[in-house]
């Protein structure tokens, strides 16, 4: 066994303290900011506070009490700020939901909590809590966020800080106030359903100093300015959203923008302009894909710009990740290549961007490296919606291409015999909600949490090589871990995701979604004719061209590890489909379930029956 991990930097605290704190240190004007007929609105500290408390006394005038759970179905929204610290300074627990869930697992959350109340952001949302609103017996209030009161909706949040206002005396707000202050670090702050990919989702249970232990080692581990915005889109119903873009924000006095959604981030960034930017490796991804595929397609000339800068910083952050410093030659051509090339990229970003930080997922070192030549410095980390979740981050003084970084303050890793990664601190949950059985199996006699993760240390730097779930133990005996080679190959420009799929059977294979703009440009190129995708799918030149666009991304790999076969699927996986998390994480055993028929004919012929 290996461990890693230093003393705790801070002592045990609530989330009420964090937020009580700040905003009486920074009182900034644009403590949350939301777009509004296309601009993006301040909203200050001071009007924060003063809704918060009106939720919560709202709450309390509906009969909320101590301990209550209340459930937050909505996108990231200034709403949904107000309805976690409303809920949080009344004692009361809340229950986040993922907005893209379908009514039958909300039910699940719902009857599962046993939630009270539940805060809806849209009338879609509200439809889907009155479609199952007689499956969950508990659930007795439904506030909405809209103006209007949608059908299925009991109340507005409006109505809910008036009937606050209604009750605020001085009196009831010293009170408040006081309870707020009595809340103990030990109290549950949240349950967070995982999405997990296999089994029913299960309640983590964290308490306020779980998340609070966090988000002061995280305020110390990579540096803010006092004059930080980053923009918040990934959901706040994930812990890593929560912790670091919603709590640690709060903490460092950092303006949170709101995107107006996913598909509105490259807009946004460029007005936000944001010096922090969280993201799951999906968003670095493709930005890799779209910088590629600009310099492909404009022409010989900026083609040849773009390679050359490209090899120019790709041997400078060599150097530099080294511990070198580049100069010479070397100093004055990256200096043209920021100029010709890399600015752009940083203008995409809004140029203030100190740095972004990737989580949820593994993010492939070349991509990784790839950002950082081009002077866009990604802090990767690794954690669990259980750890509350970082585990262990990169920072700009410890930093590794390759690793999650080294272990936060106060967090305790430890590689055991079979190479699982497992971990022991403040950070880890209290236990799976009303599954002592599943809790016991996850956080061992000793405190270790037992991720599911392998991976090694390497002079305090944690690496991670797979799920522990995911490797693949070939017929021949053989074992692959499909992360690092799904992740390689989905840094070519024609390929949008890849699953490996080979557990039991005699050698790997790769099912493979095109990524359908550079495919469809290629094959016109080709004066190839199509009518829909699935045809251009089955055509021989196309098929060769996607086997050699994988092959060529994986050469070095061993004979055993190379995936003999390839199958290109039409359409994207998706959550709604069950084949995603709602983090983006590939349920792989639904996947080989839902594409039997297309694995089953690679093996076919070759010697292996169908249904193997």
């Amino acid at each position: 066994m290996i461990t890693s991990g230093g003393p705790r930097n801070s002592t045990p605290g609530t989330l009420n303290q964090l937020f009580f704190n700040a905003v009486q240190r920074y009182d900034r004007p644009d403590a949350l900011q939301v777009k509004v007929n296309g601009t993006f609105q301040p909203i200050s500290h001071r009007a924060l506070a003063e809704r918060v408390r009106r939720t919560a006394l709202g709450l309390q005038a509906m009969g909320m009490k101590e301990g209550d759970r209340v459930a937050i179905l909505s996108e990231n929204r200034p709403e949904w700020a107000i309805a976690d610290y409303g809920c949080l300074t009344s004692a009361l627990t809340d229950v986040a939901i993922y907005p893209n869930l379908p009514p039958d697992q909300i039910a699940y959350i719902l009857r599962d909590s046993g939630s009270t109340a539940i805060f809806v952001s849209t009338a879609q949302q509200a439809e889907k809590v009155r479609a199952i609103r007689r499956q969950c017996p508990t659930l007795r209030v439904v506030i909405g966020f809209s103006a209007s009161k949608e059908s299925g909706v009991d109340l507005t949040m409006a109505e809910l800080e008036a009937k606050g206002a209604a009750a605020e005396t001085p009196a009831s707000i010293a009170e408040y106030r006081r309870a707020a202050d009595a809340v103990r670090p030990d109290h549950l702050a949240t349950l967070i359903y995982t999405s997990g990919t296999t089994g029913e989702p299960k309640g983590v249970m964290l308490t306020h100093d779980n998340i609070y232990s966090n988000v002061m080692a995280g305020a110390v581990q990579i540096p803010f300015s006092g004059d930080d915005a980053c923009l918040s889109f990934l959901p706040l119903s994930h812990i890593f959203e929560r912790m670091a873009g919603h709590y640690l924000m709060m903490q460092t006095g950092t303006s949170i923008a709101y995107a107006e959604s996913i598909d509105t981030v490259p807009i946004d960034m460029q007005v936000v302009k944001p010096t922090l930017v969280l993201s799951v490796p999906r968003l670095y991804e493709k930005m890799y894909a779209r910088v590629l595929e600009n310099a492909l397609s404009g022409g010989a000339v900026k083609k040849q710009i773009f390679f050359w800068a490209r090899n120019v910083a790709d041997r400078w952050a060599t150097e530099k990740l080294a511990g070198k410093t580049p100069g010479g030659l070397l100093g004055m051509q990256y200096r043209l290549a920021q100029r010709l090339v890399f600015s752009k990229l940083k203008a995409r970003t809004g140029s203030r961007l100190r740095y972004f930080v990737s989580g949820g997922a593994p993010l492939a070192p070349e991509i990784n490296k790839f950002f950082y030549a081009a002077g866009l410095v990604i802090l990767e980390g690794y954690g669990l919606t259980e750890t509350s979740p970082v585990i262990a981050v990169n920072t700009p003084d410890a930093f590794r291409i390759g690793t999650v970084g080294k272990a936060f303050p106060g967090v305790e890793i430890m590689i055991a015999n079979d190479g699982e990664i497992c971990t022991r601190g403040p950070h880890v949950m209290k236990g799976y909600y009303n599954k002592p059985e599943a809790t016991a199996e996850a956080i061992d006699e000793g405190g270790w949490f037992h991720t599911g993760d392998i991976g090694q240390l390497e002079d305090g730097f944690l690496r991670i090589t797979d799920r522990k779930k995911d490797i693949i133990a070939t017929a021949g005996g053989k074992k692959i871990a499909p992360q690092p080679i799904e992740n390689k190959v989905k840094t070519n420009k024609y390929v949008s995701q890849a699953v490996m799929i080979g557990d039991k059977r005699r050698f790997p294979v790769l099912l493979i979604v095109p990524n359908w703009e550079s495919l469809e440009k290629w094959a016109r190129y080709k004066n190839l004719i199509w009518t829909d995708r699935a045809q251009l799918l089955q055509m021989p030149t196309v098929r060769a061209k996607m086997e050699k666009e994988v092959a060529e991304e994986l050469e070095g790999l061993a004979r055993f590890e190379m995936p003999k076969k390839i199958a290109l699927l039409e359409h994207d996986f998706t959550v709604e489909r069950g084949e995603l998390t709602p983090t983006l994480k590939v349920k792989r055993r639904v996947i080989d379930e839902s594409y039997k028929s297309v694995i089953d004919a690679l093996y076919v012929d070759e010697g292996e029956p169908a249904g193997v």
